[in-house]
């Protein structure tokens, strides 16, 4: 499982800039309308649904919890297709459809982060970004009826401190990829 990571360590990386490039962008537009910040999220829901989705695909056969990462990616990509597709419903529909997707994915995070405590140091990291997706959504459930101003600001929250987390997760991962290689490497020399 740790190799299989560690080989796709860019894939978190991309992620993570993403959701903060996402988040900058809400803070920098606090002006947005519904339709707009539906968009916005549409996209970046679909986007990092698709990136986890085919993290998960390089991790088949090498990793048997891919399945984890499959299924964060494809309810990602599909709250994305839904808002996309039907861009036009209520605020109040949006909000209990964000609230899932962020509670889904936490969990799933969460789950992929206890399943990595063996294998590698700072899955703490992917832990605390699930439980920052949980309590997102557990906000908008018990607040639905924000004013999207703040929803947009609770989004530029999450999306920033979502993103510095995998971010950071992606380049420790990537450290681990290193370490497997010299390893690897000093194996096959003391054979030699």
């Amino acid at each position: 499982m740790l190799e299989a990571l560690t080989r796709n360590w860019w894939t978190l990386v991309l992620r993570g800039v993403i959701a903060i490039l996402f988040g900058v962008l809400l803070f920098a537009s606090p002006a947005l309308t519904l339709g707009g910040l539906i968009l916005f999220f549409g996209a970046f829901a679909l986007v990092d649904g698709v990136f986890n989705v085919a993290g998960s695909l390089f991790s088949i056969g090498k990793y048997r919890g891919w399945w984890v990462a499959l299924l964060g990616g494809l309810v990602g990509v599909a709250a994305g297709l839904a808002v996309m597709a039907w861009p036009g419903l209520t605020a109040l529909a949006i909000v209990w459809l964000i609230a899932f997707w962020a509670v889904a994915t936490g969990v799933l995070q969460i789950v992929a982060a206890v399943r990595l405590r063996k294998d590698i140091e700072g899955e703490w990291f992917m832990g605390v970004g699930g439980a920052l997706s949980v309590l997102f959504g557990a906000l908008l459930i018990i607040w639905p009826g924000a004013s999207i101003l703040s929803l947009l600001w609770l989004m530029g929250i999450y999306a920033v401190g979502f993103g510095v987390l995998l971010t950071v997760l992606g380049f420790r991962v990537r450290g681990a990829n290193k370490t497997i290689r010299t390893f690897k490497n000093d194996v096959r020399g003391a054979r030699s």
